[in-house]
């Protein structure tokens, strides 16, 4: 099972300066709806092909989201079995992240 991070840990670290390479993996849709800022879109039946444009930085951390959490536990976890190390899922999503950190951003 994959890893996964909550939107305060996420939170924390992105105030502390750390800066992840964050994946959403939701269909571009929700992608034009609802982000986090510097995220990377490659949707979750894209993911298998496209794993090569997931380059993080050495020591950078990948952080995988969707909407509530279940599609990224999937991308986080084809993405470890693909070779990449420190790849986490943001639990609860963006719907999480709008509900516990940013409520400027828009829930659907």
């Amino acid at each position: 099972m994959p890893r996964e991070i909550t939107v305060d840990e996420l939170a924390r670290n992105l105030e502390r300066g750390e800066k992840p390479l964050l994946v959403d993996v939701r269909q571009p849709w929700e992608h034009e709806l609802s982000r986090l800022p510097d995220s990377v879109l490659v949707p979750l039946p894209e993911l298998a092909q496209r794993a090569g444009e997931i380059r993080p930085r050495a020591g950078q951390q990948v952080v995988c989201y969707c909407h509530h959490g279940v599609r990224s536990l999937h991308a986080a976890e084809l993405l470890t079995r693909g070779g990449l190390r420190d790849v986490v899922s943001l639990a609860g999503g963006i719907d999480a992240w709008s509900l516990q950190i940013d409520p400027a951003i828009p829930r659907y």
